[in-house]
């Protein structure tokens, strides 16, 4: 070999000092950019299958669930067991129960912010489009106003409601407004813990639904108050107040 014949590159020769940290901060980055979204997937997975976050815009379940009260919302365990009598739920508008809320202008990034959090449940723009309200008659209940001492019944058992409405002061049952329905299979009956100050399946009667929720139309059953924090609880369905209720079968 000559001299002046250039000695061949040595292919084992060690990765120059400076170019490791460079390498090793490119890995750091990649993996956390894998890790958020990862995270991102499964928190949009569980929102959409799972559990979602609500927050409440009216004050119709009053003291149950008060103004701005966020909350948390099983979706998947209805399926499979369905929804029973106590049951809080949210549920989309069946139609006409809702007005048209006036568009209020947002910036592009608030709105792209807005849309990011929805991905996973943290941020629930589209609560006003929705409702909130107790479960009285499932499929089949015959569900009447009033009796005596202006409880409700269904199927023709009374049913005890102090334990969560909202009533003023000296009152021991809501204003009586009439209704003697029957629940078409596939429906719910709702009405507002703040009883008095609710638009609930009452004032619905006379659309085309009679005032009926479609099964097809709830959410999801709400379980959990997450904020603000001094209200951070379970949501009480109060069960043992229809407990003595009888299938809709067994009812006179």
């Amino acid at each position: 070999m000559s001299s002046d014949q250039a000695a061949p590159a040595d292919e084992t020769a060690p990765v120059l000092a400076e170019d490791k940290p460079r390498r090793g901060w490119l890995t750091f980055l990649r993996d956390v950019v894998v890790i958020v979204l990862i995270a991102l997937l499964v928190s949009f997975l569980v929102k959409t299958f799972l559990v979602r976050s609500f927050y409440i815009p009216s004050a119709s379940m009053n003291q149950t669930l008060i103004e701005n009260d966020r909350i948390l919302v099983d979706e998947i365990t209805p399926r499979f067991g369905g929804y029973d009598r106590g049951d809080v739920v949210v549920f989309r508008d069946p139609g006409g129960w809702l007005e048209k809320a006036p568009q209020v202008p947002v910036s592009p990034f608030t709105e792209s912010v807005e849309w990011v959090l929805s991905l996973v449940g943290l941020a629930a723009p589209d609560s006003d489009e929705h409702l909130i309200k107790r479960i009285i008659g499932v499929g089949g209940d015959h569900v009447v106003c009033c009796n005596a001492l202006g409880q409700t019944t269904v199927n023709g058992q009374a049913i005890d409601e102090t334990a969560y409405l909202n009533l003023l002061p000296g009152k021991t049952a809501p204003d009586v407004m009439e209704y003697d329905v029957t629940v078409p299979d596939g429906s719910i009956w709702v009405m507002g813990d703040n009883r008095d100050n609710s638009q609930d399946s009452r004032f619905h009667q006379d659309q085309p639904g009679g005032g009926f929720v479609p099964v097809d139309n709830v959410v999801g059953r709400a379980f959990l108050i997450t904020w603000p924090f001094d209200r951070f609880g379970l949501i009480d369905f109060h069960h043992e107040v229809f407990a003595g209720v009888p299938a809709p079968e067994a009812a006179p």
